[in-house]
């Protein structure tokens, strides 16, 4: 059965970044996977996680920095990363900002994502 997706809920988050959730446990209630449009400022920058879910992100625009345990991978435009669940990271954004595209499977939940306070 095909089901068309009118548009996105928007995700309030603090430091102006704007997450659209597309697919997902807030916009459609589906919790196998999350699909979702992000654009984070530039100077953006959230505090590291360990999430329980595998996220593949696409850079549409700009550069996602992902501090790992092995080291820091810079992400720019045209280029995308996995993480992998019971990985510890911490994203943050080049001095252009970025924009992007992350699917979590299974979906996106901040009660799985596991932020560090």
């Amino acid at each position: 059965m095909v089901r068309k997706i009118a548009g996105a809920t928007r995700i309030p988050v603090p430091g102006g970044k704007i997450i659209d959730e597309y697919v997902g446990r807030v916009n459609t209630g589906d919790d196998q996977v999350s699909i979702a449009h992000m654009v984070a400022p530039a100077g953006w920058e959230e505090p590291a996680q360990t999430p329980q879910f595998t996220e593949y992100t696409l850079v549409l625009r700009g550069t996602v920095i992902v501090e790992h345990e092995e080291g820091v991978a810079e992400v720019h435009e045209g280029e995308a990363f996995v993480t992998l669940p019971g990985e510890k990271i911490r994203y943050t954004v080049g001095p252009e900002g970025a924009e992007y595209v992350a699917v979590c499977l299974p979906a996106f939940s901040p009660d799985t994502v596991n932020r560090e306070e």
